[in-house]
């Protein structure tokens, strides 16, 4: 359940006062990401603004989500696997479990990984094959024109 804040609260506050309190735009902007996608991110609950009227209030805590969201993905985690250590990293101090599940995760998309690795090599092998035929065959006909010229 979404909580919100009296209108007469402000967004921004100082360190003293406690901690900043982020608007869509100024996430998409300092993630260099659309607000649609935060909206998106919103839908899929992994993250929880708070409401001033109509206004997304987002807390450091969604701020936090967002930069680890964003990480899992940058490292080619899917939506669901990047909710997954978001729940990691917010669960209580038991972390050995969650150190499991996290390194069960990694060695399935290293794996994954690998297996794209070797099949862009090989596909990168073949494109070398191919090129160095057509090579060839250009230099044939070239040299075969330059014959077919001379008298």
């Amino acid at each position: 359940m979404r909580s919100t804040y009296p209108s007469s609260e402000p967004l921004a506050t100082s360190a003293a006062e406690g901690p900043k309190h982020h608007s869509i735009t100024e996430l998409a902007r300092e993630f260099d990401i659309t607000p649609r996608t935060i909206r998106f991110y919103e839908d899929l609950g992994l993250l929880q603004p708070a409401r001033v009227g109509r206004q997304r209030v987002y807390a450091p805590r969604d701020r936090t989500r967002l930069g680890l969201i964003l990480r899992g993905k940058r490292l080619g985690f899917s939506l669901h696997e990047a909710k997954a250590l978001v729940m990691m990293y917010e669960s209580p101090a038991d972390t050995e479990p969650q150190l499991q599940a996290f390194l069960q995760a990694i060695q399935a998309h290293r794996t994954h990984l690998e297996g794209q690795m070797a099949d862009i090599r090989a596909t990168l092998t073949e494109l070398q094959a191919h090129e160095a035929r057509c090579r060839a065959l250009l230099a044939a006909e070239h040299q075969q024109a330059i014959s077919l010229a001379s008298p």
